[in-house]
């Protein structure tokens, strides 16, 4: 199957859906009932991951390797041997990356990239599609930062589709679907931009 046209995949977030791939290539758009997302005034990192934040365990760059975090992110999770990210879903993916709607948050260690996270940005909606660790506590402050990004910019919804307990940790919620829509709607008409640079300040 050939890549999904990035005005699709637009269109889709806009109305509530999201593509994923299946073990053959297959593509299919989901809307879950209940709906995750991350409050972003209430999210906190915990005790644990604070004193990592203080001293500067990793370096953070924002959407300088795009694919590469892709990749990673679309490895095989445990002892699953499949992954929902295909090769037509990164080359999409990268393709609203150019256009300036898609994101990461990367975390490096003497120069490598052992960490980050991707999503998709329109007006002040972020959805957050995944994220991927080689570091024990990699993913985790990219997430901080990416929060600290929401916040900066003046954004009023996360989105991260499903319930699971990676996202539980970071204080997801699940939400019924009618609620969802309500809230991506008013979201949706805030006047947001995704802007890291320069990087904010620990919180």
């Amino acid at each position: 199957m050939s890549a999904l046209n990035p005005d699709d995949i637009l269109n889709g977030y806009i109305n509530g859906i999201f593509p994923m791939a299946e073990s053959d290539g297959t593509i299919y758009w989901y809307s879950p009932n209940p709906r995750a997302i991350i409050p972003i005034d209430t999210y906190k990192p915990s005790k644990s991951l604070r004193p990592v934040l203080n001293r500067n365990h990793f370096e953070i760059r924002v959407d300088t390797d795009f694919e590469g975090v892709m990749r990673g992110c679309s490895g095989p999770r445990s002892k699953e041997n499949s992954t929902w990210i295909s090769d037509d879903i990164i080359s999409s993916y990268t393709a609203l990356h150019r256009f300036g709607y898609a994101h990461s948050v990367e975390s490096y260690r003497d120069n490598r990239l052992v960490g980050g996270l991707y999503g998709v940005s329109i007006n002040g909606v972020f959805f957050g599609e995944s994220m991927f660790t080689i570091e024990s506590n990699a993913s985790k402050v990219a997430f901080h930062y990416l929060v600290q990004i929401l916040k900066l910019n003046g954004f009023a919804l996360l989105d991260t589709q499903f319930i699971n307990d990676n996202v539980l940790r970071y204080g997801a919620i699940e939400i019924p679907r009618e609620e969802y829509l309500d809230l991506l709607h008013k979201a949706l008409k805030v006047k947001a931009s995704f802007n890291g640079s320069p990087l904010p300040d620990i919180v």
